[in-house]
């Protein structure tokens, strides 16, 4: 009778631990960024759907209530336009900017971005996700606004189709912008306060024609990423629009966008490994 090792038969003790090796050696694939953002982007857009109503009326109202207010000092013409374009933004500026600042504040503060770190999707997808489904809501009453002002300062709504670039632009900037001063910020109180801060910056600087400020607040406001895109949206309501000044506009709104939402990314993962 011949005696055969027990570790080289397939049901012996050592095969069973190298195959148990190989399979543990075998990973998932890396989850990808588009469907992780896509995944993320659903989550957050149904968990926000229940205020969804409180803020298209409060941030709709808001920006209405101030071109009423303003239509008693403005007649017309360019300062008519900035006023209009200004409240429309102010809309994406509450929701991107002021909103995502305090959500995000609140996520670091309870513990919340332990969560996200646990699964397997890239930080950016994350942040875009959450971003993208915060700056969805401005799109009913980004365009609510812009008929009512056209309709309170008599000026054309020929050119409206515009704000398909001009909310999503100028969303991305706001809300990388926001997503950053939450993540940053040491408590939620200070992201809400930053927030606040930087939607009334958007209201200041936005609102108001740009020829009666002076000029050192006239550099701030080049500074400001909505600026870009008020400007872009009130170019529009001329005769002749100049179509190369507007894609100017959009398309540094367009690069301010992408360099927020980087820095926004960067800021998630130094709060995550913290």
């Amino acid at each position: 009778m011949s005696v055969v090792p027990a570790d080289v038969l397939p049901g012996g003790a050592l095969a069973v631990e190298e195959q148990g090796a190989v399979g543990a050696a075998e990973l998932a694939p890396k989850a990808r960024l588009w469907p992780s953002l896509v995944a993320v982007y659903r989550a957050q857009l149904s968990r926000a759907r229940i205020a969804r109503i409180p803020l298209l009326f409060v941030a709709t109202f808001q920006s209405i209530g101030i071109m009423i207010l303003m239509r008693g000092v403005v007649d017309g013409g360019g300062e008519a336009r900035a006023v209009v374009a200004g409240s429309a933004v102010l809309v994406v500026a509450f929701v991107a900017l002021n909103l995502l600042a305090q959500y995000f504040g609140q996520l670091r503060a309870s513990g919340g971005l332990d969560h996200y770190a646990t699964l397997p999707v890239p930080p950016a997808a994350v942040v875009l996700g959450a971003a993208g489904a915060y700056a969805s809501f401005t799109v009913p009453g980004t365009v609510v606004t812009a008929v009512t002002g056209c309709l309170l300062f008599g000026l054309p709504m020929t050119h409206l189709w515009v704000l398909v670039a001009v909310i999503p632009l100028a969303g991305a900037a706001l809300a990388g912008l926001g997503a950053a001063l939450g993540l940053l910020a040491p408590r939620p109180e200070f992201a809400t306060l930053l927030g606040q801060l930087g939607m009334s910056a958007a209201l200041l600087l936005g609102v108001l024609p740009a020829e009666r400020m002076p000029e050192v607040v006239r550099l701030a406001r080049d500074l400001l990423p909505s600026t870009y895109g008020v400007e872009a949206f009130a170019r529009t309501f001329g005769d002749r629009p100049d179509w190369a000044f507007v894609l100017g506009d959009l398309a540094v709104c367009a690069v301010v966008g992408v360099i927020s939402l980087a820095v926004a990314t960067w800021a998630y993962r130094r709060a995550a490994v913290r």
